[in-house]
């Protein structure tokens, strides 16, 4: 079993790989977006005073004219802030994933994906359970490293989900992941979401591999801020 987390040497193909290992600057970048997933977090439940509250946002303003630029990363700086690290389920630095941490279980074709999450306040719907949004998204993270699987990695063109039960909050989910056939470019999936034994809903995922020459325009495109025609 492979272990997929922030620094660590990742396996997949194109998009869902890391050429090089996190500088100093990007381990001080998941530092800062951890500490703004607990600002997140709390600022849901806080019973502080308006004085407190108020200062916090004081606090949180200066924060922000510290890192503010207005310039986007180009080139070489943009290409090692890879997907993983910008992924809103389990990018190291976006403060708004929850984050999933990945593995990969079996070997050949018996691979398989495992997500583990733990959602919390940010990311409620029903009360005390996890939004169906958000566990549709997880499901399109896991299925989508599925198919990553395939070493033909594309884009999402379907993504059906069944909810089973209410998905409870504040306890370990466990997404499984797997790719089941491959047609042409059509790389179908199949995934589940367990808490415990309990099964909380499954999904079935269509993903249309994309071509080399639209990957390298997606990536020459987003460095540049650009749009790239996926046709």
């Amino acid at each position: 079993m492979s272990e997929i987390e922030p620094g660590a040497g990742l396996s997949f193909p194109t998009f869902h790989e890391r050429s090089e290992k996190m500088t100093p600057l990007d381990l001080a970048r998941v530092e800062l977006t951890e500490k703004m997933r607990e600002l997140i977090r709390d600022s849901f439940v806080t019973n502080a005073g308006l004085d407190a509250v108020q200062k916090a946002t004081d606090l949180v303003s200066l924060a922000v004219e510290q890192v503010r630029s207005n310039k986007r990363l180009t080139g070489e700086d943009a290409s090692q802030m890879v997907f993983l690290d910008r992924s809103p389920l389990m990018g190291a630095m976006n403060a708004l994933s929850v984050p999933l941490v990945m593995t990969i279980e079996g070997s050949g074709d018996d691979r398989s994906i495992v997500g583990r999450a733990v959602f919390t306040e940010p990311y409620e719907g029903p009360p005390g359970h996890v939004h169906g949004g958000y566990v549709a998204a997880g499901f399109d993270e896991v299925l989508g490293m599925a198919q990553s699987l395939s070493g033909r990695p594309g884009l999402t063109g379907n993504l059906s989900v069944t909810y089973r039960r209410p998905t409870p909050l504040f306890v370990e989910l466990v997404y499984r992941g797997v790719c089941t056939e491959i047609v042409g470019r059509k790389i179908f999936t199949h995934g589940t979401l367990h808490h415990g034994d309990v099964l909380c809903a499954e999904a079935t995922g269509l993903f249309l591999s994309m071509k080399p020459d639209v990957m390298a325009r997606l990536f020459r495109d987003q460095q540049q801020g650009g749009l790239t025609d996926l046709q």
